[in-house]
């Protein structure tokens, strides 16, 4: 799958998606040299390259971990924004692989908000979190691009719906509603 989720919630995600294995993009950088080695310790794949320089090496890495059979992930307003607006590397690649593109978005109840660009969670003790995935969507490969854009309106209104759910249904983890599992 492709999995793509907000930026804001990369701490949360991270606890809740380790020991997967599922690659993630981590730039070069001195900062994704650090990032890199965090992320392995909560058991997932570096994949290097970066949405803003060299994203045709990335995707070519992310496409052969598709075709070896893994799950990727994009926080896919990252690394630098604009928050909540969606980039079209996940569309891409699922129309190159045919595999499936999934979201999710976790709420938290009770968060530390960091004042950085995309507003991160860090999730309180205690706090309800409430995840909602989407269904999978299926890119029709080698798409033209009209049907890419449409792919990628649908991408954005699927992290939308995900985001608007969650938030507003979080408050009511542990009711009949939404038991605790």
């Amino acid at each position: 799958m492709v999995v793509s989720f907000w930026h804001d919630c990369i701490f949360p995600a991270t606890y809740i998606w380790s020991n997967r294995q599922i690659r993630v993009l981590s730039s070069d950088s001195f900062d994704g040299e650090y990032t890199g080695r965090i992320i392995r310790k909560f058991g997932f794949v570096k994949v290097r390259g970066s949405s803003s320089r060299g994203a045709v090496r990335a995707l070519l890495g992310m496409r052969r971990e598709i075709e070896r059979g893994a799950t990727v992930a994009f926080t896919i307003d990252g690394p630098k924004g604009p928050r909540h607006v969606a980039k079209p590397g996940p569309v891409l690649l699922a129309s190159s692989t045919g595999a499936p593109m999934v979201t999710f978005h976790i709420a938290v109840e009770k968060a530390w908000i960091l004042n950085t660009w995309d507003r991160s969670m860090i999730p309180k003790p205690f706090s309800r979190a409430l995840m909602r995935i989407s269904t999978q969507v299926k890119v029709p490969p080698h798409s033209g691009e009209a049907h890419r854009e449409a792919y990628l309106g649908e991408l954005q209104a699927s992290l939308e719906r995900v985001r608007a759910f969650a938030e507003a249904n979080v408050s009511k983890v542990g009711s009949p509603e939404f038991p605790l599992r």
